[in-house]
């Protein structure tokens, strides 16, 4: 099997893609719509690309997309935690770091370390986790790089400090995708969007009613802009029920009902709860 990802090697997105297929041929590309458009075209079988972060909230990119497609479905999900590593040439001390290399999310994702241990030494943006790395190795000066320890596997540096991050329960959330979803587990979940033709109050809050008469758990919910004009948006949810079931038939069919226009990303196996990795 063909699995694409968001590149270059060395990345979480590269963790999360080998963790899911761990057998398949894992396929490298450049951007989002890169990757998403390779499925689409059936160049690959599925890809796996980022939808949330636990610290960030939502990849708008990915959820857009979904919004957009009439041809691709979620098929599954997973997360992986988010532990920064700080890595050098082989050799190199950390006292002797003057310059650090990171993309600009994990610089901000650690900056209790970089102030306390390495106050010393100047934060550089880098284009990606495993640029940071190739920056580091290619620099002048003596330098470090901040990110997952594969990237150190693959790029032949030494990791010096492991879990650097500020926030121990940092997990990004991936999605899997591929043109269909998946049949019932007992375990699933469901992604939906929907808007309102009109703006009136009770709307939203009548919508959410109909979990709640159904027993449904909604696990997230967010909002995007449809672009057609200032204060109208599409609502997405993920709620704890598959689309075949009968009470997520029922479920899905009164919320259609409520909405302009409804569409349902995709139902697939749930993940398991993540666990909770000491105080934040």
């Amino acid at each position: 099997m063909k699995l694409g990802y968001l590149g270059p090697a060395g990345t979480y997105s590269e963790e999360a893609a080998y963790n899911y297929e761990p057998d398949a041929e894992l396929v490298a590309y450049s951007s989002i719509p890169a990757v998403v458009n390779a499925v689409e075209k059936r160049e690959i079988d599925q890809c796996v690309v980022p939808i949330e972060n636990s610290l960030h909230g939502a990849i708008t990119d990915v959820l857009d997309f979904l919004v957009r497609t009439d041809d691709i479905m979620i098929a599954g999900e997973l997360a992986v935690p988010i532990d920064h590593c700080l890595m050098v040439k082989p050799g190199t001390s950390i006292t002797d770091i003057t310059v650090v290399y990171s993309h600009p999310q994990s610089l901000g994702q650690s900056r209790i370390y970089l102030e306390g241990t390495l106050g010393h030494a100047r934060a550089v943006a880098s284009l990606s986790n495993a640029q940071a790395v190739i920056d580091m190795q290619e620099s002048d000066a003596v330098a470090g790089a901040i990110g997952p320890r594969r990237a150190a596997e693959i790029y032949g540096a030494e990791v010096v400090a492991e879990a650097i991050q500020d926030n121990p329960n940092n997990y990004t959330r991936f999605v899997v995708l591929d043109d269909t979803d998946r049949p019932p587990t007992g375990h699933d979940m469901t992604s939906v969007a929907f808007q309102f033709s009109e703006d009136e109050p009770g709307l939203l809050y009548r919508a959410l009613g109909v979990l709640r008469e159904n027993s449904i758990n909604m696990v997230k919910i967010e909002s995007r802009p449809t672009g057609e004009r200032l204060g109208r948006y599409t609502f997405l949810i993920d709620m704890e029920l598959h689309r075949a079931d009968p009470i997520g038939r029922e479920t899905i069919e009164k919320l259609r009902a409520m909405s302009s226009w409804f569409k349902v990303f995709g139902s697939y196996p749930r993940m398991e709860e993540l666990p909770i990795r000491g105080e934040a």
